[in-house]
């Protein structure tokens, strides 16, 4: 009997002792609950502001200024954008490039764009070499803030480029065919830092009195002409 009675407290004992020790175990599950769901409100909060951020970095601001301008859906049915250089004009500064098809003539188009561009808070900026080379259509340059921008407003060109090894494709001689694939206009956009487009810089002047004398003057008359020749 006594036996019996000393195993009875050592049982007593060790069922607290279990009890505490599943507490403990509940305890470390809550908190290991709770980090998890404390990181994985981290990672949600701070992943959405950074998807926000890298597209803002990755799309430039001067396209999304251009999606803005007030121009019928008309004028610009298919669109393709190309940027190069660096924002922050680390060795090149951003030049930004927009082709847009216009499915009315380049009069109608021409009007629209330079409106919208009014309307946008750009100014028509006189300037030489706009273009840079003689072009055919509407060329125009126009100024805003720290930024340049040339527009040119065309025809399309009804024959595509030959391909190599191809030969290259003849106009249809039916009128119909040929106005059927010319209709519309292509319309180019070309936006650059001002601190990066040359014409904004002075020129330099091409007066003839500040380039000196021609160091290769051009002969006109033959050199030996004149020449008597000696008696043998």
């Amino acid at each position: 009997m006594r036996a019996a009675n000393q195993d009875t407290p050592d049982d007593d004992g060790a069922a607290p002792g279990a009890r505490g020790e599943l507490r403990r175990q509940l305890r470390e599950r809550r908190r290991l609950r709770a980090a998890v769901l404390v990181l994985v409100s981290v990672v949600l909060l701070g992943a959405v502001p950074l998807f926000f951020g890298v597209r803002t970095l990755s799309r430039d601001p001067v396209f999304d200024n251009l999606d803005q301008l007030n121009v019928p859906g008309w004028a610009a049915t298919k669109t393709v954008d190309d940027v190069s250089g660096s924002r922050w004009c680390l060795l090149d500064c951003r030049l930004r490039e927009r082709t847009v098809t216009s499915d009315k003539s380049p009069e109608e188009t021409t009007t629209v764009y330079e409106t919208a561009l009014r309307q946008d808070g750009w100014q028509p900026w006189k300037v030489s070499r706009c273009p840079e080379q003689e072009t055919k259509g509407t060329y125009t340059c126009w100024r805003r803030d720290e930024l340049t921008l040339d527009l040119w407003v065309r025809s399309p060109t009804c024959v595509p480029p030959p391909v190599d090894g191809e030969p290259a494709l003849v106009p249809s001689p039916e009128p119909s065919a040929a106005a059927a694939e010319c209709t519309g206009s292509l319309v180019s956009v070309k936006v650059r830092n001002a601190i990066d487009d040359e014409r904004t810089r002075p020129q330099p002047a091409t007066d003839p009195s500040l380039t000196g004398e021609d160091p290769f003057p051009t002969v006109s008359a033959d050199p030996l002409g004149d020449v008597t020749p000696s008696p043998s």
